[in-house]
């Protein structure tokens, strides 16, 4: 079958993929940017990527005639957008009207449980795109979903930033909040299950696991499972902004992101019973089970999507494909280069820098600016990376994110989201022989000056010493 992905760089679409692939078929990837898809992974023959964005009506005629089922995986829990709202609806509807003149005979839609009259924005706004796509005259299948479980989800992320950095958690009360996770893996079968099954046609299925359980007790099995003792007291007095203050400078994610999944937890989120499981021979998996798998995962190496990468950056909205070229006009810049002797094994370090390895030297420093980002709202350093050992485009990398990265090139480019007065690039290359280091800072009025030139000596440091580390690692034994 011919199948249109959208979100198909997404934490869920980048999962579903490689599945579609496997089962045969052709699939036409939406991005509003080939250059954050790594097309390399997959056969000619059964991929095509366009470029589409869905508030441009335009670049929908990307989409081909001929397809038969359309997944959509569209939303923005993390949008820093307060009309996000009306943008979804809009999206949706311009989905709605260029499916209207395709041969699509199904859409696939995953959105969220919705069980209760006083709806976060965010479930409030799944609703009404589900309304939406109901409207079109092809068979609708809903999957509502609650917490998604499994390496580089956000919910698993954030949990586990909890557990494993929190002996003692004072913790509000909508910890208590019952809910039913999902594996992710359970997900991607379901996505899969329904696809041109005419029993799931124009109608809607609660997806959950097989347990329903409170913040707390999800809390407290993940560190069970983890082998950590810990302890977790609920107070009363923690306001919607305080509870999303403590997740934001707790764990990795962004204060928005925070505020959005404060207002959820809020709400209890439980499957209504339905049979889909067994319709489709799914055998549901345990949430201590999910998050064995999902370490698992991330122990092999092989986690193929983080909730990361999502555009974080509103400069990024625009195209990774518009920061490629650094600027030289107008622009500080700290290079640096140093004479190596084998190339291989520098390469190997560039590609594993941030995340769990560090930036190799002033450690504390990276430590304090990561935490100086988070007190005015930035990102810091808790996003970590995917992989230790591979980078993609479009990649999340601490407060970087990736631009360019390319092995047989022997080039990295990362465009820093971390908040600065003006835009800062960091490019690593390598070169007959010697490894070029070069960071680049375009300041915006006179306070990126004033920026630039307080932060020098520190800058001067930091970046002798990050080079001088990369190009001579210590020999493994």
């Amino acid at each position: 079958m011919n199948i249109l992905l959208t979100g198909a760089t997404g934490y869920i679409g980048q999962r579903l993929l490689p599945v579609l692939i496997e089962d045969g078929h052709r699939v036409i990837c939406c991005t509003r940017d080939k250059q954050r898809f790594d097309s390399s992974k997959y056969p000619d023959e059964q991929l095509e990527v366009i470029e589409v964005d869905l508030l441009d009506q335009s670049t929908l005629e990307a989409i081909p005639v001929k397809i038969d089922v359309a997944y959509y995986l569209v939303h923005s829990m993390s949008s820093q957008n307060d009309d996000f709202e009306s943008l979804e609806q809009q999206s949706a509807q311009n989905f709605v009207s260029r499916l209207e003149h395709t041969e699509v005979k199904q859409v696939i839609y995953l959105s969220g449980i919705i069980n209760s009259a006083n709806l976060s924005k965010h479930l409030r706004s799944r609703k009404k795109v589900e309304q939406i796509l109901a409207s079109g005259t092809f068979h609708l299948t809903t999957l509502r979903a609650g917490i998604i479980v499994g390496s580089g989800s956000a919910s698993f992320e954030i949990i586990r930033d909890l557990v494993e950095k929190l002996p003692i958690m004072i913790a509000p009360r909508w910890l208590n909040t019952r809910t039913q996770p999902i594996a992710i893996r359970n997900v991607i079968t379901f996505l899969r299950g329904v696809l041109m099954h005419s029993e799931t046609f124009d109608q809607s299925f609660d997806i959950g696991g097989p347990e329903i359980l409170t913040y707390k007790q999800m809390l407290l099995q993940f560190a069970e499972v983890r082998k950590l003792k810990r302890t977790i007291i609920s107070v009363p007095v923690m306001t919607p902004r305080l509870s999303s203050y403590w997740l934001y400078f707790v764990t990795s994610t962004s204060y928005r992101l925070a505020v959005n999944l404060v207002n959820s937890m809020k709400v209890e989120v439980i499957a209504s019973e339905n049979k889909l499981n067994e319709l489709l021979d799914i055998t549901l998996i345990s949430y201590k089970d999910a998050i064995r798998l999902a370490f698992d995962k991330i122990e092999q190496q092989e986690v193929l999507s983080s909730w990361t990468d999502a555009l974080s950056s509103e400069v990024l909205k625009e195209g990774i494909s518009n920061l490629i070229e650094v600027p030289s006009h107008g622009c500080f810049k700290d290079k640096k280069q140093q004479p190596i002797d084998d190339e291989q094994r520098v390469l190997d370090r560039i590609w594993s820098i941030g995340g769990k390895n560090g930036w190799y030297y002033g450690h504390r420093l990276w430590a304090l600016r990561g935490f100086l980002d988070k007190i005015v709202g930035g990102v810091g350093l808790r996003r970590g990376r995917r992989s230790s050992t591979e980078l993609t485009v479009g990649d999340a990398l601490d407060f970087w994110r990736v631009i360019y990265a390319s092995r047989s090139e022997k080039r990295l480019l990362l465009y820093a989201e971390m908040k600065v007065p003006g835009e800062a690039w960091l490019e690593f290359k390598i070169a007959d022989g010697t490894l070029y280091q070069t960071a680049t800072f375009r300041p915006l009025g006179v306070w990126g000056r004033l920026y630039w030139y307080m932060l020098l000596p520190i800058h001067l440091f930091i970046f002798k010493g990050m080079i001088h580390k990369i190009a001579n690692p210590a020999p493994t034994h």
